[in-house]
């Protein structure tokens, strides 16, 4: 059969066109494929960074430690600290004012009722989430009774922010060291067992208007708006309050 001049020039267009359409396709999906790739390799390199050095803690006994909070809860001085373990300010406040709280007969002698609530923000523009993963990290030690020696270890590595300090890898290192039950730990760690009690949290702080880490609550008000409080500064606080002041 003979093909008409015309045929065959329209046959060359058709070819050209499917050739054209083709390589936008090619390109397109390189396009987004490339994007796929550049979003997910933090997070698979998050997953798969390994653990590396670390420092170790000693768990230390702590009066009537229960979950994330410590002291009596009938207390009359109740203290909510919303903290996130990726903050150098809550670190500050970790190793001073709480320390020497601690140390104080005030929860002791049931006095204080004291909460660590989680506040997970600086991570919010970040792909691998070290503050969320911390803090999912430090419920599932909870779940093994063991949140407040994994706060310790989580505030003793602290590095810089979104920086692979909190890698997956490092926080099971970290709950390994702890002497967990790694099969119970990577289960609930993986499943992201305790969002919802993370997200109660962290809406708990914004009906309090917080906008910044650590925010000390004494019965429910703000102590030194503005500025992270000193020791001297919850003190005052706690002794108004069980004076009667507050």
């Amino acid at each position: 059969m003979t093909i008409s001049k015309r045929d065959a020039i329209k046959a060359q267009r058709t070819k050209k066109k499917r050739q054209q359409r083709m390589k936008t396709i090619l390109w397109v999906g390189g396009f987004i494929g490339l994007v796929i790739i550049i979003l997910i390799s933090p997070t698979v390199y998050n997953s798969l960074k390994p653990a590396g050095s670390f420092v170790s803690i000693t768990p230390v006994a702590r009066p009537m430690e229960n979950g994330k909070t410590i002291g009596n809860p009938n207390a009359k001085v109740k203290i909510e600290v919303y903290e996130d373990f990726q903050c150098p300010a809550c670190k500050e406040f970790t190793d001073q004012v709480e320390a020497q709280l601690m140390q104080s007969t005030y929860i002791s002698s049931g006095q204080v009722y004291y909460e660590f609530m989680q506040w997970p923000f600086i991570d919010s523009g970040s792909i691998t989430k070290e503050s969320h993963q911390a803090a999912n990290a430090s419920m599932c030690a909870l779940e093994q009774e063991r949140f407040w020696d994994y706060h310790a270890i989580l505030f003793a590595n602290q590095g810089a922010e979104n920086g692979g300090s909190f890698a997956d890898k490092r926080l099971q290192a970290f709950a390994e060291s702890l002497g967990l039950d790694m099969t119970a730990f990577n289960k609930c760690f993986r499943s992201n067992k305790y969002s919802a009690d993370i997200e109660a949290d962290y809406q708990s702080g914004i009906s309090l208007g917080i906008n910044s880490t650590p925010s000390v609550f004494l019965n429910g008000t703000l102590v030194s708006p503005g500025y992270i409080p000193t020791y001297d500064d919850l003190k005052t606080a706690i002794d108004a309050a069980l004076a009667g002041g507050g």
